[in-house]
């Protein structure tokens, strides 16, 4: 153990005697470590949002052949008729209007509930600052996301407008749902006249079932009771919801995936080539080295320690800037109605630097191998 410190320390010494060129690498690493970080977190925001588990029990009753909540239009009281379908827990219905259907960065996104079953609709929430009873109070009272809040700059008594929809800030709220985070809150009947929709008509319904294996049966139930009505549904598990009305958006997502490996390659070669460099200008100082005992491993361990530092250095840079960005811009994206929000996790960050770790070492491996090959004799004349 002790020999492997020894090297380690050795490796950091080289890399410090050539301050410019270590720098100028650790650069190029975290660069490329920035944009890794952010398409994972892309990828990984975008996961959470479609794939499906076990513990999903809730379906999103929409208009068919609608995906814009502007032309999804049901009347309220389909919630009646809904809860009398076994396997049914709770119906809520939902108002929600948007400043842009299309994909976009900047997604201005409210959601009108019965105030009295807003604790039902989203249990998970917490108010951090402001309050419930001031929210009940107001008629135009808004519970805006944390996320959405800083975004804006807004914190409560303030008064903002989006998509044509003007209201009271009246707390911050906190949940562990992303999409809650970046949304404002407000009554059903406020958002209705607001949005000019009209009283007893919704965008869609909110529909938990008793478990996730009730999702298909009650869906297939809820289409086929109101299939020859004037405004037939399309009942879908929230995430696939999400998946189908934002195709636009996962494509994009997708396309992302491309850019995350050419961030790994790009990293890969500049390390490797870095080491070549080191590896070449410091022929006579190897040769020395085996000439004072040291085995051919030994000057292949220095050589992965340098690629290993480089990469770790570089990726604790990289990681730790993209995930401050992201953080600090709270970036959300939309795409009919739904929004995604971009935020990284500790998963993301710990896989970045790992990942940084693991590429400056396989980088390092030809470049150690040809220090540990070099004939010690004629590097020595050299």
């Amino acid at each position: 153990m002790n020999w492997i410190l020894n090297l380690l320390k050795l490796s950091w010494t080289q890399l410090v005697r050539h301050k410019v060129r270590s720098l100028l690498t650790v650069l190029g690493v975290a660069s490329g470590m920035f944009l890794y970080t952010a398409v994972e977190t892309l990828q990984r925001s975008l996961a959470k949002a479609t794939e499906a588990s076990a513990a999903d029990t809730t379906l999103v009753v929409y208009r068919q052949n609608r995906f814009c909540p502007s032309a999804s239009r049901l009347p309220e009281h389909y919630a009646d008729e809904i809860r009398q379908i076994d396997g049914v827990r709770e119906v809520i219905p939902v108002q929600i209007v948007v400043n842009n259907c299309g994909a976009s960065l900047d997604v201005i996104t409210f959601r009108g509930v019965p105030d009295d079953q807003f604790a039902k609709f989203a249990p998970e929430i917490q108010i951090i600052d402001g309050s419930m009873a001031e929210w009940q109070k107001r008629g135009d009272g808004a519970l805006v996301g944390e996320v959405f809040a800083n975004r804006r700059g807004l914190k409560p008594g303030d008064r903002f407008d989006g998509a044509g929809v003007t209201v009271t800030v009246s707390g911050i709220l906190r949940s562990p749902f992303p999409q809650d985070n970046n949304v404002a809150y407000v009554k059903l009947p406020f958002l209705q006249q607001a949005s000019k929709a009209g009283l007893g008509v919704v965008t869609q319904f909110n529909v938990r079932v008793n478990s996730s294996k009730d999702l298909a049966p009650v869906a297939k139930a809820i289409d086929e009771r109101f299939h020859s009505d004037q405004q037939p549904t399309d009942t879908r598990p929230e995430k696939a919801f999400f998946a189908e009305t934002a195709g636009e958006l996962i494509q994009i997502i997708g396309f992302t995936r491309w850019l995350g490996v050419g961030a790994v390659l790009a990293v890969t070669a500049l390390v490797a080539n870095a080491l070549l460099l080191v590896v070449r200008g410091r022929v006579k100082e190897n040769a020395v080295l085996r000439t004072l005992g040291y085995p051919g491993r030994a000057i292949a361990c220095l050589v992965v320690g340098e690629g290993g530092m480089l990469g770790l250095i570089g990726g604790i840079a990289g990681v730790g800037l993209s995930a401050a960005f992201l953080r600090w811009q709270s970036f959300t994206m939309g795409n009919e109605g739904q929004t995604l929000a971009i935020q990284p996790d500790t998963t993301v960050i710990s896989t970045g630097i790992l990942s940084a770790l693991i590429l400056g070492v396989l980088a390092s491996l030809w470049p150690a191998f040809q220090a540990m090959t070099q004939p010690i004799v004629k590097n020595l004349r050299g």
